[in-house]
C-alpha cells in the first residue's frame, strides 16, 4: 500500500484591512517579491513574536503615609488657596 501524499499549500480567501492592505503592497514594491511571500513572512513573523513574549512581572503599587501635619483636613481645600 502506497503513503497518501498530501499537498502542502493551502489556498484561502484573507480579508484585509485597508491600511494593512497598503503596507502589503508597498513591500512587495520595496522588495520585489511576491503578494504570497511577503504575507508569509508577515505572518510567521507575528506568530513567532508572539510565541516568544514572556509574562510580564507583577505591578505591585505600595502604600505609604502621606505625612499629614496633625489637625490638617483634606476635606477642605480652599484655605490653601
Amino acid at each position: 500500500m502506497m503513503p497518501i501524499l498530501y499537498h502542502l499549500d493551502m489556498r484561502t480567501t484573507l480579508t484585509l484591512d485597508d491600511d494593512i492592505a497598503a503596507k502589503l503592497q508597498a513591500e512587495m514594491r520595496r522588495s520585489g517579491r511576491s503578494f504570497k511571500e511577503v504575507v508569509n513572512e508577515f505572518l510567521r513573523l507575528g506568530l513567532l513574536s508572539r510565541r516568544e513574549l514572556k509574562p510580564a512581572k507583577r505591578f505591585v503599587v505600595r502604600a505609604r503615609a502621606l505625612g499629614a501635619r496633625p489637625g490638617f483636613s483634606y476635606d477642605n481645600m480652599n484655605p490653601l488657596s
